[in-house]
């Protein structure tokens, strides 16, 4: 009797644990299954007949007899799976993915991509190697539960879009929705990436001087993506700003408006001047009466090409995965007179000196690693800019241009017309470097190579040591009211991640140390900004106005002020920066580095440390100048040892 009721228990069991499987196999795709008996549940394996693979279609495996299906499910689909908490995911050759374009380009001609799906979220992944660190990264966050919601019955369909599917971010007050796979941007197309908040704020701050100077502003944000940067200007600047957000692609365009309900922006995607009445709900109370939504953002499914071509805006965002110069020559012909022009370029790989192929390619310019790579950087980026504003007859004035983490942004002002153009093309000069001691001086006309250089490693080493580069931006890099102007903006909207950063690039433009900059409640002082009067903060002066203001100047104050900036060389920052650690003398001990700028400054040479390089000093001191102030104040390393010898002594003495 207690055997009968325990085999009854022991098959109500089996039973429930069957039937907890088939909840669970609905509740995921047929391709993950935890035995091999799983696979071959799907196909009645012991039926006669030819049968086909439920992991492959037709036309890859053709329908087969029981014991051929039987080892290609084992060899092809069971033998490199990945397993994850017990679960194994098989390999699929359905048309779960996107075709993969073909030689031609065309998408009908090309074939399907084996892929995995992910056990804990939705996503598909074509290689073994990246699921297996997707799945890495999935506990990393912790998140560990299988939540993948397919159903076999219908198993190419995406899950619904709303849901837990989607993870929430909030950056500087704006929420926007998160697809599992953003931070990888070949496989995801609304791509977002955590490290770029930097970037990000300094493209607001930009935007919020130029909205200060005049309103209403169109700005345009040319590869949407979330949305999260035309959203935080909508929401930010209010009325001062009419956001565009334009993307190519579908699922960005279904995600951007998602995000403008998330944050109570309403969405215009009507045709541009035309703002269509709020929706009224069935009641016939509107919805924005309602709901208020505090912005209105349009959303455009164009090319972003097409967008600037169409349109013009007072503020053009370029910030491409990758480089931007195939967006350049649209952005400047339609750009409004003292428009503001950003470009965030990300090939750090053509930038940085690893592909100088695709350098040559991208930006006619030739370029070797060098010390000072970024700024070398920077200014190809601004060199690049400034021949396609002078394809349009407009010249640029460098307002800011930073290289951190895995970007370079630049921001220019641009001013129209042929003499600024001119002005601007006579700033793009060769750039002559020493391969040996890295001394380098921008190229003038008429003068040879080995006569350039200030060093005399061509006379003392044989061979030629010195190369051209470039062609490179010689002008300044930073507008110092500018920057002060972005600084206060920064400060008023709290945004405590940059003002550091801002305050330094402040010394950088001035060429001072930090401590020198004089912070707090100041006057303000007219500067003038490329033929604007701008008040900006000084630290000296006669009080004035408490706002910012802008008034435009006539032509021939525009010729004259432009003719002052130009004469007044002092104004402008030394170009390129010295490391200390490259050049420090072997055997010695090097000085601290705020105090070898103190000992800079007190030989008569303006000196500041640099965002590009943590141990660079921007000085107008030549190489050997810089050297021998270091070699001065450098002590021998055996100095050190025979002062610790000695006091080791004296201790045994005593």
């Amino acid at each position: 009797m207690y055997l009968w009721l325990a085999m009854a228990e022991l098959e109500e069991a089996d039973a429930a644990q069957l039937h907890q499987e088939d909840v669970d196999i609905k509740q995921r795709h047929i391709s993950i299954q935890t035995k091999l008996e799983g696979l071959e549940v799907l196909v009645d394996l012991n039926g006669a007949g030819r049968k086909s693979c439920p992991l492959c279609p037709e036309e890859k495996f053709k329908a087969c007899y029981s014991h051929k299906l039987r080892r290609h499910l084992q060899n092809l689909h069971w033998k490199v799976h990945v397993e994850f908490e017990g679960q194994r995911m098989c390999i699929c050759h359905l048309p779960c993915r996107n075709l993969k374009p073909g030689l031609n380009g065309d998408q009908a001609s090309g074939r399907h991509v084996a892929h995995y799906h992910c056990v804990v979220c939705y996503v598909t992944i074509a290689r073994r190697t990246d699921m297996i660190g997707h799945l890495k990264r999935h506990v990393n966050k912790g998140e560990t539960e299988a939540s993948y919601c397919g159903s076999p019955d219908v198993p190419f369909e995406e899950p619904a879009p709303l849901g837990q599917a989607y993870e929430i971010m909030k950056e500087l007050g704006t929420n926007v929705q998160l697809l599992p796979n953003h931070t990888t941007p070949q496989k995801s197309d609304t791509y977002f990436n955590r490290k770029m908040k930097t970037n990000r704020q300094l493209v607001f701050c930009s935007l919020a001087v130029l909205a200060e100077e005049r309103n209403p502003l169109e700005c345009l944000d040319a590869f949407g993506a979330t949305g999260i940067m035309g959203l935080q200007w909508a929401k930010h600047l209010g009325n001062a700003v009419k956001v565009t957000i334009t993307d190519i692609s579908d699922t960005c365009i279904k995600m951007i408006k998602e995000n403008c309900e998330l944050n109570r922006i309403r969405v215009d995607g009507g045709p541009r001047g035309s703002r269509p009445p709020p929706p009224r709900g069935p009641d016939g109370v509107s919805i924005e009466a309602e709901g208020t939504p505090i912005a209105t953002v349009e959303v455009v499914k164009m090319d972003a090409n097409v967008t600037m071509h169409l349109w013009p805006y007072d503020y053009i965002h370029l910030n491409p995965f990758g480089t931007a110069v195939n967006y350049l020559d649209a952005a400047f012909r339609n750009v409004r007179n003292l428009g503001i022009i950003s470009v965030t370029s990300t090939d750090t790989g053509s930038l940085y000196s690893k592909s100088p192929n695709v350098t040559l390619r991208h930006y006619g310019c030739h370029i070797v690693r060098t010390e000072y790579y970024r700024e070398l950087a920077a200014r190809m980026v601004v060199a690049t800019m400034a021949r396609a504003a002078a394809r349009c007859n407009k010249g640029i004035e460098v307002l800011l241009a930073v290289a951190l983490e895995h970007f370079v942004l630049v921001v220019v002002r641009v001013l129209r017309g042929p003499t600024q153009a001119d002005e601007t093309a006579k700033k793009l000069r060769k750039l002559v470097h020493c391969q040996w001691c890295e001394e380098r001086v921008f190229l003038k006309l008429g003068n040879m190579v080995d006569e350039t250089l200030p060093c005399n490693c061509h006379g003392s080493l044989p061979g030629k040591t010195a190369v051209q580069l470039g062609p490179l931006w010689s002008g300044p890099l930073f507008n110092t009211g500018f920057l002060r102007r972005m600084l206060s903006a920064a400060v008023q909207h709290s945004m405590e991640d940059i003002q550091t950063l801002v305050k330094n690039l402040i010394c950088e433009s001035d060429c001072t140390t930090l401590k020198s900059l004089v912070h707090g409640p100041s006057a303000l002082t007219n500067q003038v900004e490329c033929g604007v009067v701008i008040k900006t903060l000084q630290s000296g002066g006669e009080s004035g106005a408490a706002e910012l203001s802008v008034k435009r100047k006539s032509g021939e104050e525009l010729g004259s002020v432009v003719k002052k900036v130009k004469s007044d060389g002092s104004l402008d920052h030394p170009p390129f920066y010295y490391s200390i650690h490259r050049h420090s003398i072997r055997g010695m001990n090097m000085p601290k580095l705020n105090k070898f700028l103190q000992y800079l400054t007190e030989a008569g040479f303006r000196v500041s440390r640099t965002h590009f390089d943590p141990t660079g000093v921007r000085t107008d001191a030549t190489l050997e100048q810089f050297k021998t102030v270091l070699t001065k104040y450098s002590v021998p390393t055996y100095t050190n040892v025979r002062a610790t010898e000695t006091s080791a002594s004296t201790e045994k003495i005593a």
